[in-house]
């Protein structure tokens, strides 16, 4: 099939302009600038004309909950999601049931990713405090990273003896991404908030409790481990302003040794929200405060933060409607996290060059996949068409996750995701689905 998109706000590579994008089976054949009327008879015509036409977004950390976990998410029902939130491409995280921390757990999901994804894939194997060994027979070219919690979160796969650690980051043969968060520093607060009101604690505690302290202590550790051994560290949703220090701006994402992730969660709350959403944004690592949150903005903007993730994590509503400490952390976030950036842009909180470059080329580029993240000839065609002007509020009867809920209900975004292109088939129309052909994995070039 050829197919042409044209008279599109195209923004590629920081550059902005009305093109062309013309298209043959799963490769984009052509990205041309300036309106074009006339094709062969050939082609199925879109025309994007007063629509912003970008990559396919690239989620580098989402938990879809599969296997073992699936009362709260799959595969399917969040893949499905993301396309329609323009995500074409997503990374998922190891703690599910059993978490994913053999080679041969870690090929069922993609056998399972294979059968069921509108996205295209790829998953992170678990690293625990003894299983070097399966790290060291990763694949570099079909595995996204090895991934490190620092800290425990939902799932429980704290790795906390010195000596593994160091073992991984001296050992690893792909990116190591990290949840960094110091264990005792959180078990410390944890004591000293349970003497002062019991079992029932204020969400907006959850900030004080994983406080920025426990999140610079990790964090410091991980950046001193990867220096020490040359380790390519990912650190994985940063939430405060003083773990900025700790990284550098002066190289592009793709050269850089240790790379920073912020998450969508992050850049839109702040402590003043607890008391209007409480547990829907309980997070690991918490959000912050508001001077965490333009500072972590600041940061994307001087190219401290190299990617804008979502952390995609739904719980059941039932979970999450507890009291402080049996409330889950976690939310789904795949299907408005471009939307949420888009108002950001809206706002002049940032540009838009900036978030193509943040969400869809530096997680191409920071992972070395094959092909994708960018609009280029023979480049695979995963593109999001975007209406600017179709406002969208976001309800119970338009949420596709799994789990029914989002932390943005009753918002109402701006613009509204029109289509989502997976290797040149347009999976997602207008809140139509065509789901005969599935994502593919995703490659790395190492």
């Amino acid at each position: 099939m050829k197919i042409a998109i044209k008279n599109g706000i195209i923004v590629n590579e920081g550059k902005r302009f009305v093109g062309c994008i013309l298209i043959e089976d799963d490769l984009i054949t052509e990205v041309l600038e300036g309106e074009m009327d006339l094709f062969s008879t050939d082609y199925q015509i879109i025309d994007a004309q007063n629509k912003l036409v970008i990559p396919g977004v690239i989620d580098d950390q989402v938990h879809f909950r599969e296997p073992g976990l699936t009362h709260k998410a799959e595969i399917y029902t969040e893949a499905k999601a993301a396309v329609a939130g323009g995500i074409t491409s997503f990374m998922e995280m190891p703690n599910t049931n059993p978490q994913t921390t053999t080679i041969e757990l870690l090929n069922e999901k993609f056998e399972r990713a294979k059968e069921v994804s509108l996205a295209n894939f790829s998953f992170y194997l678990g690293a625990t405090n003894d299983n070097i060994d399966e790290i060291l027979k990763v694949n570099p070219k079909t595995v996204c990273g090895v991934k490190v919690f620092m800290g425990s979160s939902t799932g429980n796969m704290l790795v906390d003896n010195e000596e593994s650690l160091a073992l991984i980051f001296e050992k690893s043969p792909i990116l190591v991404a990290t949840h960094c968060e110091d264990e005792q520093t959180i078990t410390e607060n944890t004591r000293l908030y349970k003497e002062k009101y019991g079992e029932n604690i204020n969400f907006k505690f959850h900030p004080e409790i994983r406080s920025a302290e426990a999140c610079h202590k990790s964090s410091a550790l991980a950046v001193k481990l990867a220096k020490r051994y040359n380790t390519r560290l990912h650190v994985l949703h940063l939430s405060t302003a003083c773990e900025l220090d700790l990284f550098e701006n002066n190289l592009p994402a793709e050269n850089k040794q240790i790379t920073a992730e912020v998450c969508v969660h992050h850049l839109w709350f702040s402590d003043n929200d607890y008391e209007k959403h409480g547990s829907r944004i309980k997070w690991n690592p918490a959000v912050k405060s508001e001077a965490d949150r333009q500072a972590l903005l600041k940061g994307l903007l001087e190219n401290k933060l190299d990617v804008v993730a979502t952390d995609h994590a739904p719980h059941t509503l039932s979970e999450k409607e507890n009291s402080y400490f049996k409330a889950p952390s976690g939310g789904p976030l795949v299907q408005h996290a471009l939307l949420a950036m888009l108002e950001l842009v809206k706002q002049q909180q940032l540009d838009i060059e900036t978030l193509v470059e943040k969400m869809c080329h530096a997680p191409a580029k920071i992972f070395n996949i094959e092909k994708r993240g960018f609009l280029r000839k023979n480049y695979k065609a995963d593109i999001v068409i975007v209406d600017l002007e179709q406002p969208q509020t976001v309800s119970k009867e338009n949420i596709l996750y799994k789990c029914a809920w989002s932390p943005f209900e009753g918002q109402k975004f701006s613009a509204s995701v029109e289509k989502t292109f997976v290797n040149g088939n347009l999976v997602y129309n207008n809140g139509l689905f065509l789901e005969e052909k599935k994502g593919e994995m995703l490659i790395f070039c190492r």
